[in-house]
């Protein structure tokens, strides 16, 4: 019995980093939560009702992503990426991107194409409507493509890399319409599609170097809002994602 109670509350220590990391990463990628902002370990642990041991935990998972910066003695703060590493950063991310689509050009099943078609679709009923999903469906996209390959080396990095180009566009970039990441996501399904790789990457590249050039040198002013209010959705949304893992596995047993 001790043991399958020390089992049951490893798995809900275990759900509740799980719940954490989800909930802070969703709220970063979709900038509520900008570069440099302060993540209190007792503000997270106290709003999602989890230790400060778990809570670091979950911070812990994020730094490894690079979307986190865990400061000695002054506590974690979501990481500020310099601009004068944003080039390396991107000439990265498309290095990758180009390993991504060449691997998928032609390759693609009717149901891939079927997924990624109705995630572009959720894109486009985002725009203009909830501006934070938006941004976060349209780096997600490109997650979603890189794991059709198969490879958690490329799924892992892709995701890494995305993610930290998110975080230099929420310091540098320009305001721009988000029409253009959907038209440029359908004009890569349909490279993809025809199964010409060259063509694929030339799209990507494309993509990728209207993303770049829709930055700027000079950072935008950060805002000062409630942590605890910024996450309220979020714990929300992880709790509710929790409960639907759980009746799943209810009724399959």
């Amino acid at each position: 019995m001790a043991k399958d109670s020390d089992k049951r509350g490893g798995k809900r220590a275990g759900d509740r980093a799980e719940a954490i990391y989800r909930a802070l990463r969703h709220a970063i990628i979709e900038q509520a939560l900008e570069p440099g902002a302060k993540l209190p370990e007792d503000a997270i642990g106290e709003r999602f009702g989890a230790s400060r041991t778990i809570v670091r935990h979950a911070l812990g998972r994020l730094a490894a992503e690079g979307l986190v910066e865990l400061r000695h003695n002054r506590g974690a703060a979501v990481a500020t990426p310099e601009w004068d590493q944003a080039g390396d950063l991107f000439d990265v991310r498309l290095g990758l991107e180009r390993l991504v689509v060449t691997r998928l050009a032609g390759r693609l099943t009717a149901a891939q194409i079927a997924i990624l078609e109705a995630h572009v679709d959720e894109e486009e009923r985002a725009r203009g409507h909830n501006e934070p999903l938006s941004i976060r469906l349209a780096t997600e996209f490109h997650l979603v493509l890189a794991e059709m390959t198969g490879s958690a080396i490329l799924t892992r990095y892709v995701g890494e890399v995305a993610s930290r180009c998110g975080l230099t566009l929420a310091l540098y970039a320009r305001p721009h319409s988000s029409e253009c990441a959907v038209s440029e996501h359908r004009a890569v399904i349909a490279a993809l599609a025809e199964g010409d790789a060259a063509a694929a990457i030339a799209v990507m590249d494309q993509h990728l170097g209207a993303v770049m050039n829709r930055a700027l040198i000079v950072p935008r002013p950060s805002k000062e809002r409630d942590l605890k209010a910024i996450l309220a959705p979020y714990a929300d949304d992880a709790g509710t994602a929790a409960a639907k893992r759980t009746a799943r596995g209810g009724r399959k047993r």
